[in-house]
């Protein structure tokens, strides 16, 4: 089964790291968070890979074919132009890298990569979001609900801390970054059947909006509940809270050995 992942906007609102660089190339822990994402779908056995570029794409291009050279002890000989590899860390990746267009939207990306999932059940997540969610439970759940999509529902911790008062105004309990009002928000992670891409007409669709608004009016679109850790990679602030998991060991979402 392959993993679709968008790759192709252009980050606007973490502008301080992607001026230079697509926002799936912002790294976290000395490697990019598109990585953390794949490792996670590695983790369960899902290797193949379709990236939909846009915004500095040839950079993304260029990581992955100089990657496995960068994961080997090699030695190099220049005179007779000969290079042997000693032994690789390098995973068992297969990844198609597709060029979706500069402006087109997420909807439009995805049905442009239709020939390279072809008619089966594939999935699809962001290039920018981590959680330690279990892909195969996810799997499992699309499969026995029977229909053409499944998204991964999130509750993301609020930024604040609530205060509860009493009436002469002394705290009575307080929250650091409770959850949030009950409401469950995409999460990304989606398992998508083919015929999905029939509800994308064109490079101006956001798959958000029409694709998933008509799927769930169809009774065809479930929501896979996930409780644990999820975050995105929107701005600066989340990038600093991700470095810092990540460099304290304790990284949620990092579920591989």
């Amino acid at each position: 089964m392959k993993t679709v992942i968008l790759c192709g906007g252009r980050g606007t609102r973490i502008s301080e790291e992607t001026e230079m660089i697509p926002k799936p190339m912002v790294e976290i822990g000395g490697k990019p968070i598109l990585w953390h994402i794949m490792k996670t779908y590695s983790r369960y056995g899902f290797n193949d890979f379709v990236i939909c570029l846009g915004y500095r794409g040839y950079l993304i291009k260029e990581y992955f074919s100089h990657y496995f050279l960068h994961m080997s002890d090699v030695t190099i000989d220049l005179e007779e132009n000969k290079t042997v590899i000693h032994n690789t860390t390098s995973e068992p990746w297969k990844i198609t890298l597709v060029d979706t267009g500069l402006e087109t939207l997420t909807g439009g990306r995805l049905k442009r990569i239709a020939q390279f999932v072809g008619d089966e059940s594939f999935m699809l997540t962001y290039g920018d979001g981590l959680a330690d969610i279990d892909i195969d439970k996810l799997l499992k759940f699309h499969r026995k609900h029977k229909v053409l999509a499944t998204v991964t529902s999130v509750q993301p911790s609020g930024r604040f801390g609530l205060m509860d008062l009493d009436k002469s105004g002394k705290v009575k309990t307080f929250l650091e970054k409770p959850r949030g009002d009950n409401a469950w928000l995409n999460g990304g992670f989606f398992v998508l059947e083919p015929k999905v891409l029939s509800f994308i007409s064109g490079d101006d669709i956001a798959w958000e909006k029409e694709p998933l608004e008509a799927l769930a009016r169809a009774g065809q679109l479930a929501a896979y509940q996930h409780e644990g850790f999820w975050k995105p990679m929107d701005t600066l602030r989340d990038k600093i809270e991700l470095e810092k998991l990540w460099q304290s060991g304790k990284a949620p979402w990092k579920v591989w050995k």
